[in-house]
C-alpha cells in the first residue's frame, strides 16, 4: 500500500510544498494560541473556568 502511495506522490509536480504548507499552518496555529493564552484577560479565563461549576450548581438548586 505504501509503495503505491509513494509512487503516486512522486508523479505529482510540486508535491514537496504540501508538507511545508502543513508545517507552516501548524506553526502559525500554535503561535497564535500561545499569544492568545498570554494576552487573554484574567477575568475572562476565571469566568470560563468556572462555567462547569456554575452549571452544576444551577442544576442542584433546581432540584
Amino acid at each position: 500500500m505504501f509503495k503505491f502511495v509513494k509512487g503516486y506522490m512522486e508523479t505529482i509536480d510540486g508535491v514537496a510544498t504540501y508538507p511545508m504548507i502543513s508545517l507552516l499552518i501548524f506553526f502559525v496555529f500554535f503561535v497564535v494560541l500561545f499569544w492568545w493564552v498570554f494576552t487573554a484577560s484574567k477575568d475572562y479565563i476565571k469566568e470560563v473556568s468556572e462555567l462547569p461549576i456554575e452549571k452544576e450548581n444551577q442544576q442542584n438548586l433546581e432540584l
